[in-house]
């Protein structure tokens, strides 16, 4: 076992007292983006340690991703395609893995928007926060009720931003109901597609040979999107002036 398959294991050691300054000594970032980069290698070492926890694991990871605005670097469509192409040789079933992680990347989601729905509104009332006002509450909330739809279906694939669309639909307060019927759609339609993606393409052997490269390619295609909208944004807000 590698230096950064014993830390992979530690990190998952449910036994194991981890600390702050033990994540420090295992050289944490380093960890992680060789984590990230090489899910393929990894994610195999954590399924033939943990078994039948590896679901558990990766629900977790994707409920977190998606609905806590704090953990917006966890891997989220590289460790779907991971998983799939996994699945097509190990123990992990890939149908099983679908259903867990749609219902992961739903609530994750739905918790979101709670959260932002709850809090939001408390933030904006605040008489002694700068640049936070009623009005800016109303505009958003105007904004996700004519273009909430797309905006949480195109942010399902969009790293980052995926987790910040369902608390901004929140403090906002779209339509629960409205909410939940995209947020559904997009969630099984983002799993499936990465899930599956893996499952039938990830071991064909171009892709086994070059798996860090797409997993680079995933995270880069998947970024574009708000990439182009950003520099659309400033450059409408450039010609404006």
């Amino acid at each position: 076992m590698t230096k950064t398959e014993e830390r992979i294991a530690a990190m998952f050691d449910i036994d194991s007292k981890f600390t702050l300054v033990s994540l420090v000594d295992l050289g944490f970032a380093h960890t992680f983006i060789d984590f990230f980069l090489h899910l393929d290698k990894y994610l195999g070492t954590i399924v033939s340690h943990y078994g039948f926890w590896s679901y558990l694991i990766l629900f977790l990871i994707i409920f977190c991703e998606t609905g806590l605005v704090v953990t917006p670097i966890l891997p989220g469509d590289s460790l779907l395609f991971a998983a799939g192409a996994l699945a097509a040789t190990t123990t992990l079933d890939a149908s099983l893995l679908f259903i867990l992680l749609s219902i992961a990347a739903i609530a994750g989601n739905t918790v979101n928007y709670w959260i932002g729905h709850y809090v939001g509104p408390k933030i904006f009332h605040k008489k002694n926060v700068r640049f936070l006002n009623k009005e800016y509450l109303e505009r958003t909330h105007r904004f996700y009720e004519k273009h909430g739809g797309k905006a949480i279906i195109l942010a399902r694939f969009i790293p980052i931003i995926r987790t910040f669309a369902p608390f901004v639909a929140g403090i906002g307060s779209m339509t629960h109901g409205r909410f939940m019927v995209y947020n559904i759609c997009a969630g099984i339609a983002w799993v499936a597609i990465f899930i599956f993606g893996g499952y039938y393409f990830g071991n064909l052997p171009m892709m086994k040979r070059n798996f860090s490269l797409v997993i680079l390619a995933i995270i880069v295609v998947t970024s574009l999107p708000g990439v182009i909208e950003f520099a659309r944004f400033f450059s409408h807000k450039y010609r404006s002036k």
